[in-house]
Protein backbone atom coordinates (compact mmCIF):
# COMPACT_ATOMS: atom_id res chain seq x y z
CA UNK A 1 0.00 0.00 0.00
CA UNK A 2 1.37 3.42 -0.92
CA UNK A 3 2.18 5.84 1.84
CA UNK A 4 0.89 9.37 1.64
CA UNK A 5 3.25 11.71 3.41
CA UNK A 6 3.29 15.45 3.04
CA UNK A 7 5.88 17.92 1.86
CA UNK A 8 6.21 21.57 0.99
CA UNK A 9 7.77 23.32 -2.00
CA UNK A 10 10.68 25.68 -1.40
CA UNK A 11 9.49 29.10 -2.50
CA UNK A 12 10.97 32.58 -2.06
CA UNK A 13 9.73 34.93 0.63
CA UNK A 14 7.33 37.48 -0.92
CA UNK A 15 6.76 41.07 0.01
CA UNK A 16 3.77 42.13 2.11
CA UNK A 17 0.30 41.95 0.60
CA UNK A 18 -3.26 42.42 1.78
CA UNK A 19 -4.04 38.81 0.89
CA UNK A 20 -1.08 37.69 2.98
CA UNK A 21 -2.35 39.66 5.95
CA UNK A 22 -5.87 38.26 5.63
CA UNK A 23 -4.65 34.65 5.62
CA UNK A 24 -2.25 35.33 8.49
CA UNK A 25 -5.01 36.99 10.49
CA UNK A 26 -7.40 34.10 9.82
CA UNK A 27 -4.89 31.55 11.02
CA UNK A 28 -4.13 33.58 14.12
CA UNK A 29 -7.83 33.91 14.98
CA UNK A 30 -8.21 30.12 14.77
CA UNK A 31 -5.09 29.64 16.86
CA UNK A 32 -6.17 32.06 19.55
CA UNK A 33 -9.59 30.48 19.81
CA UNK A 34 -8.56 26.85 19.89
CA UNK A 35 -4.93 26.47 20.89
CA UNK A 36 -3.36 25.55 24.19
CA UNK A 37 -1.85 28.65 25.83
CA UNK A 38 1.30 26.75 26.79
CA UNK A 39 2.59 26.12 23.28
CA UNK A 40 -0.05 27.53 20.88
CA UNK A 41 -0.92 24.00 19.74
CA UNK A 42 -3.99 21.98 20.71
CA UNK A 43 -2.98 19.94 23.77
CA UNK A 44 -3.95 16.62 22.17
CA UNK A 45 -1.32 16.83 19.43
CA UNK A 46 1.90 14.84 20.02
CA UNK A 47 4.68 16.93 21.55
CA UNK A 48 6.76 16.34 18.41
CA UNK A 49 4.64 19.03 16.71
CA UNK A 50 6.82 21.57 18.50
CA UNK A 51 9.82 20.45 16.42
CA UNK A 52 8.12 21.21 13.11
CA UNK A 53 9.52 24.26 11.30
CA UNK A 54 7.19 24.36 8.30
CA UNK A 55 5.13 27.50 8.90
CA UNK A 56 2.14 26.29 6.88
CA UNK A 57 1.97 23.10 8.92
CA UNK A 58 2.28 25.08 12.15
CA UNK A 59 -0.57 27.38 11.19
CA UNK A 60 -2.91 24.57 10.20
CA UNK A 61 -1.96 22.46 13.23
CA UNK A 62 -2.99 25.34 15.49
CA UNK A 63 -6.45 25.23 13.96
CA UNK A 64 -7.05 21.50 14.45
CA UNK A 65 -9.78 20.76 16.92
CA UNK A 66 -11.75 17.76 18.13
CA UNK A 67 -15.53 17.67 17.88
CA UNK A 68 -17.83 14.94 19.26
CA UNK A 69 -19.30 12.50 16.75
CA UNK A 70 -21.82 9.94 17.96
CA UNK A 71 -21.83 6.65 16.06
CA UNK A 72 -23.70 3.39 16.40
CA UNK A 73 -20.53 1.37 17.00
CA UNK A 74 -19.22 3.42 19.95
CA UNK A 75 -21.01 3.92 23.27
CA UNK A 76 -19.59 7.40 23.74
CA UNK A 77 -19.02 10.12 21.12
CA UNK A 78 -15.70 9.95 19.31
CA UNK A 79 -13.73 13.18 19.68
CA UNK A 80 -12.95 13.62 16.00
CA UNK A 81 -10.20 15.84 14.61
CA UNK A 82 -10.77 18.36 11.85
CA UNK A 83 -10.11 21.90 10.70
CA UNK A 84 -13.36 23.84 10.57
CA UNK A 85 -14.01 26.86 8.38
CA UNK A 86 -13.81 30.19 10.12
CA UNK A 87 -17.27 30.99 8.78
CA UNK A 88 -19.97 28.69 7.42
CA UNK A 89 -22.01 29.94 4.50
CA UNK A 90 -25.08 28.92 2.50
CA UNK A 91 -24.21 30.43 -0.88
CA UNK A 92 -22.29 27.39 -2.16
CA UNK A 93 -21.72 23.76 -1.25
CA UNK A 94 -19.12 23.14 1.45
CA UNK A 95 -15.89 21.44 0.36
CA UNK A 96 -14.78 18.55 2.57
CA UNK A 97 -11.13 17.55 2.22
CA UNK A 98 -10.17 13.99 3.10
CA UNK A 99 -6.59 12.71 3.05
CA UNK A 100 -4.72 9.63 1.86
CA UNK A 101 -3.77 6.36 3.51
CA UNK A 102 -2.21 6.79 6.96
CA UNK A 103 -2.14 10.57 6.75
CA UNK A 104 -3.91 13.53 8.35
CA UNK A 105 -5.53 16.87 7.63
CA UNK A 106 -2.05 18.44 7.66
CA UNK A 107 -1.79 17.11 4.11
CA UNK A 108 -3.85 20.19 3.13
CA UNK A 109 -1.66 22.84 4.71
CA UNK A 110 -0.90 24.63 1.43
CA UNK A 111 -4.13 24.27 -0.53
CA UNK A 112 -6.56 24.79 2.35
CA UNK A 113 -5.68 28.50 2.82
CA UNK A 114 -5.99 29.08 -0.93
CA UNK A 115 -9.50 27.61 -1.00
CA UNK A 116 -10.43 29.59 2.07
CA UNK A 117 -9.01 32.78 0.58
CA UNK A 118 -11.13 32.16 -2.54
CA UNK A 119 -14.25 32.22 -0.36
CA UNK A 120 -15.06 28.52 -0.09
CA UNK A 121 -16.37 26.89 3.05
CA UNK A 122 -13.62 24.30 3.45
CA UNK A 123 -13.42 21.50 6.01
CA UNK A 124 -10.35 19.27 6.45
CA UNK A 125 -11.52 16.06 8.11
CA UNK A 126 -9.43 13.21 9.48
CA UNK A 127 -10.62 9.76 8.41
CA UNK A 128 -11.43 7.51 11.37
CA UNK A 129 -8.31 5.58 12.38
CA UNK A 130 -5.83 8.17 11.12
CA UNK A 131 -5.19 11.80 11.93
CA UNK A 132 -5.59 13.13 15.45
CA UNK A 133 -8.96 11.89 16.71
CA UNK A 134 -9.18 10.43 20.22
CA UNK A 135 -9.40 6.65 19.78
CA UNK A 136 -8.49 5.69 23.33
CA UNK A 137 -11.48 3.33 23.51
CA UNK A 138 -10.17 1.53 20.39
CA UNK A 139 -13.33 1.73 18.24
CA UNK A 140 -13.40 -0.40 15.09
CA UNK A 141 -11.70 1.24 12.11
CA UNK A 142 -12.91 -0.99 9.29
CA UNK A 143 -14.57 0.36 6.12
CA UNK A 144 -18.10 0.32 7.52
CA UNK A 145 -16.99 2.22 10.63
CA UNK A 146 -15.07 4.80 8.60
CA UNK A 147 -18.14 5.28 6.41
CA UNK A 148 -20.56 5.68 9.32
CA UNK A 149 -18.21 8.01 11.17
CA UNK A 150 -17.93 10.31 8.15
CA UNK A 151 -21.70 10.22 7.66
CA UNK A 152 -22.40 11.14 11.27
CA UNK A 153 -19.81 13.94 11.07
CA UNK A 154 -21.57 15.25 7.96
CA UNK A 155 -25.02 14.84 9.52
CA UNK A 156 -24.01 16.66 12.71
CA UNK A 157 -21.89 19.54 11.43
CA UNK A 158 -22.24 20.03 7.67
CA UNK A 159 -25.91 19.16 7.14
CA UNK A 160 -26.12 19.81 3.41
CA UNK A 161 -24.69 18.29 0.21
CA UNK A 162 -20.92 18.65 0.04
CA UNK A 163 -18.14 18.52 -2.52
CA UNK A 164 -16.08 15.56 -1.30
CA UNK A 165 -12.37 15.57 -2.14
CA UNK A 166 -10.37 12.34 -1.85
CA UNK A 167 -6.64 12.07 -2.56
CA UNK A 168 -5.06 8.65 -3.14
CA UNK A 169 -6.81 6.11 -0.87
CA UNK A 170 -9.10 8.95 0.18
CA UNK A 171 -10.62 8.59 -3.29
CA UNK A 172 -11.73 5.05 -2.40
CA UNK A 173 -13.16 6.40 0.86
CA UNK A 174 -15.04 9.06 -1.14
CA UNK A 175 -16.42 6.58 -3.70
CA UNK A 176 -17.59 4.16 -1.02
CA UNK A 177 -19.24 7.02 0.87
CA UNK A 178 -20.90 8.63 -2.18
CA UNK A 179 -22.39 5.34 -3.38
CA UNK A 180 -23.85 4.61 0.07
CA UNK A 181 -24.95 8.19 0.88
CA UNK A 182 -25.55 9.93 -2.47
CA UNK A 183 -27.76 12.55 -0.83
CA UNK A 184 -24.75 13.83 1.14
CA UNK A 185 -22.49 14.47 -1.89
CA UNK A 186 -23.04 17.01 -4.67
CA UNK A 187 -19.72 16.57 -6.50
CA UNK A 188 -16.55 14.50 -6.18
CA UNK A 189 -12.89 15.34 -6.73
CA UNK A 190 -10.29 12.58 -6.91
CA UNK A 191 -6.57 13.36 -6.70
CA UNK A 192 -4.05 10.65 -7.65
CA UNK A 193 -6.81 8.16 -6.89
CA UNK A 194 -5.93 4.77 -5.42
CA UNK A 195 -9.12 2.93 -6.39
CA UNK A 196 -7.94 -0.16 -8.27
CA UNK A 197 -6.32 -2.05 -5.40
CA UNK A 198 -8.21 -5.03 -4.01
CA UNK A 199 -7.82 -4.14 -0.36
CA UNK A 200 -5.77 -6.03 2.22
CA UNK A 201 -7.68 -9.30 2.07
CA UNK A 202 -4.46 -11.34 2.21
CA UNK A 203 -4.02 -10.14 5.80
CA UNK A 204 -7.43 -11.20 7.09
CA UNK A 205 -6.24 -14.69 8.03
CA UNK A 206 -2.75 -13.81 9.26
CA UNK A 207 -1.74 -14.04 12.91
CA UNK A 208 -1.98 -10.54 14.37
CA UNK A 209 1.71 -10.28 15.16
CA UNK A 210 2.40 -10.07 11.42
CA UNK A 211 0.36 -6.90 10.72
CA UNK A 212 1.67 -5.38 13.95
CA UNK A 213 5.19 -5.99 12.67
CA UNK A 214 4.12 -4.37 9.41
CA UNK A 215 2.85 -1.20 11.06
CA UNK A 216 6.04 -1.01 13.11
CA UNK A 217 7.93 -0.80 9.82
CA UNK A 218 5.30 1.57 8.41
CA UNK A 219 6.04 4.01 11.22
CA UNK A 220 9.82 3.79 10.85
CA UNK A 221 11.85 6.75 9.64
CA UNK A 222 13.66 4.85 6.84
CA UNK A 223 10.37 3.79 5.24
CA UNK A 224 8.86 7.22 5.69
CA UNK A 225 11.90 8.84 4.10
CA UNK A 226 11.65 6.50 1.13
CA UNK A 227 7.89 6.98 0.72
CA UNK A 228 8.18 10.76 0.92
CA UNK A 229 10.88 10.77 -1.74
CA UNK A 230 8.74 8.57 -3.97
CA UNK A 231 5.64 10.75 -3.59
CA UNK A 232 7.11 13.92 -5.09
CA UNK A 233 8.51 14.81 -8.46
CA UNK A 234 11.03 17.25 -6.99
CA UNK A 235 12.35 17.38 -3.46
CA UNK A 236 13.13 20.91 -2.20
CA UNK A 237 14.68 21.90 1.11
CA UNK A 238 13.07 20.80 4.35
CA UNK A 239 12.79 17.13 3.40
CA UNK A 240 13.15 15.75 6.95
CA UNK A 241 10.56 18.22 8.22
CA UNK A 242 8.03 16.82 5.71
CA UNK A 243 8.67 13.34 7.03
CA UNK A 244 8.06 14.51 10.59
CA UNK A 245 4.79 16.15 9.54
CA UNK A 246 3.69 13.03 7.68
CA UNK A 247 4.26 10.69 10.64
CA UNK A 248 3.11 13.01 13.46
CA UNK A 249 -0.23 11.21 13.89
CA UNK A 250 1.62 7.87 14.19
CA UNK A 251 2.89 9.00 17.60
CA UNK A 252 -0.57 8.77 19.17
CA UNK A 253 -0.88 5.67 21.40
CA UNK A 254 -3.78 4.06 19.50
CA UNK A 255 -2.37 4.47 15.98
CA UNK A 256 -0.98 0.93 15.73
CA UNK A 257 -4.22 -0.72 16.90
CA UNK A 258 -6.36 1.41 14.58
CA UNK A 259 -4.17 0.73 11.54
CA UNK A 260 -3.97 -3.01 12.21
CA UNK A 261 -7.75 -3.16 12.63
CA UNK A 262 -8.16 -1.57 9.20
CA UNK A 263 -5.66 -3.91 7.60
CA UNK A 264 -6.98 -7.18 9.02
CA UNK A 265 -10.59 -6.35 8.11
CA UNK A 266 -9.90 -6.23 4.39
CA UNK A 267 -9.29 -2.60 3.46
CA UNK A 268 -10.94 -0.86 0.51
CA UNK A 269 -12.04 -2.56 -2.71
CA UNK A 270 -14.27 -0.20 -4.70
CA UNK A 271 -13.81 -1.70 -8.17
CA UNK A 272 -17.51 -2.54 -8.47
CA UNK A 273 -18.63 0.83 -7.12
CA UNK A 274 -16.90 3.13 -9.60
CA UNK A 275 -19.63 2.89 -12.24
CA UNK A 276 -22.30 3.48 -9.57
CA UNK A 277 -21.10 7.02 -8.83
CA UNK A 278 -23.89 9.41 -9.78
CA UNK A 279 -22.19 12.73 -9.11
CA UNK A 280 -20.15 14.89 -11.46
CA UNK A 281 -16.46 14.18 -10.87
CA UNK A 282 -13.08 15.80 -11.39
CA UNK A 283 -10.12 13.44 -11.77
CA UNK A 284 -6.91 15.33 -10.97
CA UNK A 285 -3.49 13.73 -11.42
CA UNK A 286 0.20 14.59 -11.33
CA UNK A 287 1.78 13.80 -14.70
CA UNK A 288 4.88 12.41 -12.98
CA UNK A 289 3.13 10.39 -10.27
CA UNK A 290 5.68 7.83 -9.11
CA UNK A 291 3.22 5.87 -6.96
CA UNK A 292 0.15 5.44 -9.17
CA UNK A 293 0.62 5.66 -12.94
CA UNK A 294 -1.37 8.39 -14.64
CA UNK A 295 -2.62 5.69 -17.04
CA UNK A 296 -5.08 4.92 -14.26
CA UNK A 297 -6.31 8.50 -14.50
CA UNK A 298 -7.57 7.84 -18.03
CA UNK A 299 -9.10 4.54 -16.94
CA UNK A 300 -10.92 6.16 -14.03
CA UNK A 301 -12.18 9.06 -16.14
CA UNK A 302 -13.62 6.57 -18.65
CA UNK A 303 -15.25 4.31 -16.06
CA UNK A 304 -16.92 7.08 -14.08
CA UNK A 305 -20.29 7.97 -15.62
CA UNK A 306 -19.69 11.75 -15.52
CA UNK A 307 -16.07 12.86 -15.12
CA UNK A 308 -13.47 15.22 -16.52
CA UNK A 309 -9.71 14.74 -16.29
CA UNK A 310 -7.09 17.37 -15.55
CA UNK A 311 -3.36 16.78 -15.11
CA UNK A 312 -0.70 18.82 -13.32
CA UNK A 313 2.63 19.02 -15.12
CA UNK A 314 5.94 18.26 -13.40
CA UNK A 315 4.10 16.98 -10.36
CA UNK A 316 4.09 13.76 -8.37
CA UNK A 317 1.48 11.93 -6.32
CA UNK A 318 0.19 14.80 -4.15
CA UNK A 319 -0.56 17.90 -6.28
CA UNK A 320 -2.27 19.72 -3.40
CA UNK A 321 1.09 19.74 -1.59
CA UNK A 322 3.58 19.90 -4.44
CA UNK A 323 1.62 22.26 -6.72
CA UNK A 324 -1.02 23.92 -4.51
CA UNK A 325 -1.60 26.80 -6.92
CA UNK A 326 -2.55 24.47 -9.76
CA UNK A 327 -4.56 22.21 -7.48
CA UNK A 328 -6.62 25.10 -6.11
CA UNK A 329 -7.16 26.51 -9.60
CA UNK A 330 -8.50 23.17 -10.90
CA UNK A 331 -10.78 22.75 -7.91
CA UNK A 332 -12.24 26.23 -8.27
CA UNK A 333 -12.66 25.88 -12.04
CA UNK A 334 -14.51 22.61 -11.54
CA UNK A 335 -16.90 24.09 -9.01
CA UNK A 336 -18.56 26.17 -11.68
CA UNK A 337 -18.87 29.48 -13.43
CA UNK A 338 -19.65 31.27 -10.18
CA UNK A 339 -16.13 30.43 -9.06
CA UNK A 340 -14.31 31.35 -12.27
CA UNK A 341 -13.25 34.77 -11.02
CA UNK A 342 -12.22 33.28 -7.68
CA UNK A 343 -10.15 30.69 -9.52
CA UNK A 344 -8.26 33.42 -11.33
CA UNK A 345 -7.71 35.27 -8.08
CA UNK A 346 -6.42 32.11 -6.39
CA UNK A 347 -4.00 31.52 -9.25
CA UNK A 348 -2.59 35.05 -9.09
CA UNK A 349 -2.36 35.17 -5.30
CA UNK A 350 -1.23 31.64 -4.52
CA UNK A 351 2.50 32.06 -5.03
CA UNK A 352 2.47 34.87 -2.48
CA UNK A 353 0.19 33.02 -0.05
CA UNK A 354 2.02 29.71 -0.15
CA UNK A 355 5.39 31.40 0.26
CA UNK A 356 4.05 33.37 3.19
CA UNK A 357 2.59 30.32 4.91
CA UNK A 358 5.83 28.43 4.65
CA UNK A 359 8.27 31.10 5.72
CA UNK A 360 6.51 33.74 7.81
Amino acid sequence: MPLLLTSSPALPLPGPSRARLRVAASAEVGAAARASPANDFPPFLPRAVERIRDRAAIRLARRIERVPVQTGFSKSPIQSSCVRPLKQQQSSDPVVLLHGFDSSCLEWRYTYPLLEEAGLEAWAVDILGWGFSNLETRPPCDIASKREHLYQFWRTYIKRPMVLVGPSLGAAVAIDFAVNYPEAVSKLIFIGASVYAEGTRDMTRMPKFIPYAGVFVLKSLPLRLFATRLAFNKIPDGFFDWVQIGRLHCLLPWWEDATVNFMVTGGYNVLNQINQVEQECLVLWGEDDGIISNKQAYRLQQELPNAILRQVGQCGHIPHVEKPREAAKHVLDFLGSDNAEKAEQASSLSSTLVSTLRTQ
